[in-house]
């Protein structure tokens, strides 16, 4: 039985965290089926007070401390977290273990967001510590139907009356921050049910998405883009996608398979132009389907954010996750930011707690497990382990900075802050995606693979293309075999790989927060004990290699431009790369399964773990004639019976700086980032099988779905 909350002791210097929070303790008992009894037990002395230890203050503000904040200052829909008793999260992880289990009576029949109730704290308890919140002047304006998550409302000064902290403004980067000064404290008897709160800073999470850059490829001279010519064809539109990863044939048979009746929501921070959903269905043949559009700004507690600086991630998600399933419906569900939470997670927890949740979810940003910490944690586990209780299948971009997710890809151009992986990837309940390169141009193979011109419908993809991790950095193993250096430290440091000295590439790595669940059991995987990234993996490159990814976003005011793929200047100004799109391609995938499958499957991780172990083997006993089969670089030669293509060629290893998990930077400028850092152990290299740089690899989407039990 999957074990929900067995986390790692924090011990690593480049997490932040301190002590574990009691509600994560592993539990083992039998079902016992017995409510809880109350837990709130005695007077709540306002001079006994126990330190929450679950929300630290982000580490990046302590050094930038400019004082506390006026106590008027408002902090609006904060998620103060409850938690379950042991007896419940027992009972509660046996009910999971039973609706995955084919055998079992209780297979596949979800619960409601209602019943959930029944596995929370009694209501009395709630009543105790709502009322002990309203006695402080706090507004409570709700609470989720888990019971678990208290939406409130309160000022500087009443948070510091209530919880015993300041908040305090940060100057970091230039920019004005605010954040808890110290972990909050509360009267001990409370703390028996509370847990933290899910943020007490608005560091906000940021896209996982890479718009291609002006010197954007080792191959690229001074007059690219926008006058290259020749190269538009290669990027990946719709039709392209169901040609590689073998999706045309659901599309084609007696019954098509499309997605229809499943609705796929993906989770933002902005609005969109909707006309960019239709002129994306329109230019890619994709609007003679049945899939509808809608934005939604799901309530309580949701402010419409309208269309701001996260519109191009919304774009892409709204637009492929409607373009591998065309007939299924796509709700942008979006909600604005508050000074302490993010407006998709609370998009998340008011669509979790609606009678009829979405089929599907895919969240495509970035907060590093360090970042996010034990409280957060918590939080974002909950909330994706709600979702499995319910049917809901979630999809979580593994991250844009190879293993170095808590140094900021847009910005860095060395890894400093060590191993980190995306803290909303990495829990049990969802499936983490990540992302992948074509080799074709590396190897002088473009027209092997690619028609010279576009079909009406964008298609120009031949077959499948061998696969590489997406690696934009100067530590690519693709990059440094192409221009021919020894190794990558000795190229970082030359005149010519320091020109492409950043640490863009596709998130993997261990989690040091979630221990490993029983179904990450497949060849290749190593035997660390913990939950690693990413999953899978798809094409997700941003131009480096002359490939990148097609959406439309026209909106001038916040960087569009209008959307005529008809020049290359056109092309490369709407195409864009990142794991960001893989989390809404395996969503419309999933979508795909649904259907055929005859409804929702809840975590769907599982399942791929399972598919994967019948074509790789399990670790010490490989399938050697599949490995060999499956192997990407056969490209077009590959088996047609393949339900994953093992990525075994590359790696997303960046350049480093340091001596947290950096090898090489000693009497040089740049080391690469390293499981060491005193021997070469590139973070992280592809291997046979499961790997770190692209987990299970990417997939035969007719077989994966032909395929599903």
């Amino acid at each position: 039985m999957l074990t929900r909350f067995s986390w790692l002791p924090f011990s690593r210097v480049s997490l932040l965290f301190g002590l574990l929070l009691a509600a994560l303790a592993p539990f083992a008992a039998a079902e016992t089926g017995s409510p809880a009894p109350l837990r709130i037990k005695g007077p709540i002395d306002e001079a006994n007070l126990v330190t929450l230890a679950g929300n630290p203050p982000p580490g990046a503000l302590a050094r930038s401390d400019v004082g506390a904040v006026s106590d008027d200052t408002p902090f609006e829909h904060m998620f103060l977290l409850l938690n379950r008793s042991p007896e419940q999260e027992v009972r509660l992880n046996s009910r999971l273990a039973e609706m995955q289990d084919r055998k079992s009576a209780s297979y596949h029949r979800w619960l409601t967001a209602e019943q959930l109730r029944d596995y929370g704290p009694a209501q009395q308890d709630i009543d105790t510590v709502t009322n002990w919140l309203t006695s402080h002047g706090i507004a409570v304006n709700g609470v989720s139907k888990s019971g678990l998550t208290i939406d409130i409302s309160a000022t500087a000064g009443q948070l510091r009356e209530a919880f015993r902290t300041e908040m305090h403004a940060y100057t970091l980067n230039g920019e004005q921050h605010v954040a808890n000064a110290s972990n909050p404290r509360i009267p001990a008897a409370l703390s028996t049910v509370m847990s933290g709160f899910n943020s007490m800073h608005d560091m906000m999470p940021k896209p996982a998405m890479i718009k291609p850059k002006p010197d954007f490829s080792f191959l690229c001279d001074s007059t690219c883009p926008p006058d290259f010519t020749g190269y538009e064809q290669f990027d990946e539109a719709p039709a392209d996608f169901a040609t590689i990863y073998n999706v045309a044939p659901l599309y084609a048979g007696t019954q098509p398979i499309t997605g229809k009746g499943q609705s796929i929501a993906v989770l933002e921070t902005s609005d969109i132009k909707s006309a960019d959903v239709t002129t994306f269905r329109s230019s890619f043949g994709l609007s003679k389907y049945s899939g509808k559009f809608i934005q939604v700004h799901p309530g309580p507690g949701c402010t419409d954010p309208g269309r701001n600086g996260a519109e191009v991630e919304g774009a892409l998600d709204a637009e492929w996750a409607g373009a591998v399933a065309p007939d299924a419906n796509v709700e942008l569900a979006s909600c604005a930011n508050t000074n302490t939470n993010f407006g998709a997670f609370i998009a998340a927890q008011n669509l979790l707690d609606q009678t009829t949740p979405p089929d599907i979810m895919s969240l495509s940003y970035i907060g590093c497990e360090a970042e996010v910490g034990p409280a957060g944690e918590l939080y974002v586990a909950e909330l994706w382990f709600q979702a499995a209780l319910e049917g809901v299948s979630v999809f979580v971009a593994a991250g844009d900075a190879g293993a170095a997710n808590c140094d900021d890809f847009d910005t860095a151009t060395y890894a400093a802050k060590g191993i980190g992986v995306n803290g909303f990837a990495s829990t049990p309940f969802n499936v983490a995606t990540g992302a992948t390169d074509f080799l074709d141009t590396a190897e002088g193979e473009n027209s092997v693979y690619w028609t010279a011109t576009n079909s009406a419908t964008g298609k120009s993809a031949l077959s499948y293309v061998p696969e590489t991790p997406w690696n934009d950095s100067c530590a690519s193993p693709l990059l440094i075999a192409y221009a021919g250096a020894a190794n990558p430290v000795e190229f970082c440091n030359s005149s010519v790989g320091s020109n492409f000295l950043d640490i863009v590439a596709g998130g993997g790595g261990p989690s040091f927060v979630f221990a490993k669940p029983s179904w990450q059991n497949v060849y290749g995987n190593p035997n660390d004990g913990v939950r690693d990234l990413p999953d899978v993996s798809l094409f997700g490159s941003s131009d480096f290699w002359f490939h990148a990814v097609l959406f439309c976003m026209s909106d001038v005011s916040e960087g569009g431009t209008p959307c005529d793929y008809s020049t290359p200047a056109g092309a490369f100004f709407n195409s864009s790369g990142g794991t960001s799109f893989a989390a809404p391609q395996f969503a419309s995938i999933q979508a795909l399964i649904n259907q055929k499958a005859g409804g929702p499957q809840g975590n769907p991780a599982p399942t791929y773990y399972e598919l994967a172990a019948a074509q790789y083997g399990t670790p010490g006993k490989p399938n050697k004639g599949a490995l060999n089969a499956c192997n990407s670089t056969l490209g077009n030669a590959v088996s047609n019976r393949c339900s994953f293509y093992d990525v075994t060629f590359g790696g997303n290893d960046v350049p480093c700086y340091g001596t947290n998990n950096c090898y090489g930077s000693a009497g040089l400028n740049y080391g690469v980032l390293s499981t060491s850092d005193i021997s070469p152990d590139p973070a992280y290299l592809t291997g046979s099988g499961w790997d770190f740089a692209s987990g299970l690899g990417s997939v035969n989407v007719t077989n994966i779905v032909n395929q599903w039990p």
